[in-house]
Formats: structure tokens, C-alpha cells, sequence
């Protein structure tokens, strides 16, 4: 059995998976707040049990958020004594479109701008490198009919064309990734460099 924790956009999710199906999961959009909530979910989740690996969305997103997610999960997988490995928000909405052809993932990344990635499905892979775009550069790059995420329909609107689906990543679409999708280090992906430059 394995706890997934998402917190790294305005969803606080949590989830217990085993063999690719979920058994129980909790899903709320928070906006803010993700340290406040994440913690008692988890808790209601577990409800005394002990899952034998942990899973955490290691972003692109909120910076906040995944930062409340990975401290989480490393807190707890140090704790329990069980394996910690982390999967991108962007593989999970990609999962999220369903059977289709491909999809390109749009998330509003900050500053204006999309955080921008293209999958196939079948199994479900990355095409190219995430990039953080403005939203007229994403819509000259992204050429999937389906797009995905928070900033979906920013995005098609400027293209004058395909579907978009506004979704959130949630917690039990892990059950969806291959394995290759859920093995990457937990550490945070950013997406973009930092804000703030070092003093010379």
C-alpha cells in the first residue's frame, strides 16, 4: 500500500494506492493554506495505517506547495522507515486527458507566465523538456490538440484552437503513471530558475 501526497498546486490531495488501483483518497482545492490541511487529511486518510512507500508531487506548481508536500513526505517516509520517490504534476495531468492521441499540459507557473509540456499516452512519456513560457510563446510552441491543466484555456483561446480541460492534478492519478513516471528523486521541480540573482 502506498500514501500519495499532492500539494504542489491549489489542490491539497492525498491518496492510498495498491497494484495500480486506488483504495481510498481525499481531494480538496485550498488555494492557500496546503501546511494547515495537509496533515489532518493525511491522518483521516491513513486512519492508523501504515503504507510501505510513499509517493509525492515533486511540481512544477506552487512553490509553497511543494514545498508543504515534500517536507511531508520526507518527514513521514524518515519516520516510518519506508521508500520515498516523487512523480511531476505535469505527467499527472497528462494522465488526467485520458486515452487521447497526445496532450500538452499547461499550469500557470508565475510572472505571467505557463509552465508547458508535451506527452504521448501510450504509455504515457514526455515528448519534450517542461518549459515555463509566456502565454503567447506557449501558444506559438504547443501544438497537441488537447491541452491540459490550469492554463488550458489561456492557452487555446490564443491558439484559436483544440480542447481544453481545466483540471487539477489530484492524488489517485498516480495509480495511472507507468512506473518509469513515479521512480524520480523527491526533490522539487521548479520549472523555471530562481527569482532572486546572487550578489556579485
Amino acid at each position: 500500500m502506498q500514501l500519495v501526497i499532492d500539494s504542489a498546486t491549489a489542490a491539497c490531495s492525498v491518496a492510498l494506492i495498491e497494484g495500480g488501483r486506488v483504495l481510498e483518497e481525499r481531494h480538496e482545492v485550498v488555494g492557500r493554506g496546503h501546511a494547515e490541511r495537509l496533515a489532518p487529511m493525511i491522518e483521516e486518510l491513513l486512519a492508523g495505517r501504515k503504507p510501505a512507500s510513499i509517493l509525492v508531487d515533486c511540481g512544477p506548481g506552487s512553490f509553497t506547495g511543494v514545498r508543504v508536500g515534500l517536507a511531508a513526505a520526507h518527514g513521514l517516509a524518515i519516520g516510518w522507515q519506508v521508500p520515498l520517490a516523487g512523480y511531476s504534476s505535469m505527467a499527472a495531468l497528462a494522465a488526467e486527458a485520458g486515452r487521447k492521441p497526445d496532450v500538452a499540459v499547461a499550469l500557470h507557473g508565475g510572472h505571467g507566465q505557463l509552465f508547458v509540456q508535451s506527452y504521448g499516452t501510450h504509455p504515457i512519456q514526455p515528448l519534450d523538456d517542461l518549459r515555463s513560457l509566456y502565454p503567447e510563446e506557449a501558444a506559438a510552441a504547443v501544438t497537441a490538440r488537447v491541452v491540459v491543466g490550469t492554463g488550458a484555456e489561456d492557452l487555446v483561446r490564443l491558439r484559436g484552437y483544440g480542447e481544453a480541460v481545466d483540471a487539477l492534478p489530484r492524488a489517485s492519478i498516480a495509480a495511472r503513471l507507468p512506473a518509469a513516471m513515479t521512480s524520480l528523486p523527491p526533490r522539487p521541480i521548479y520549472g523555471r530558475g530562481a527569482d532572486a540573482k546572487p550578489m556579485m
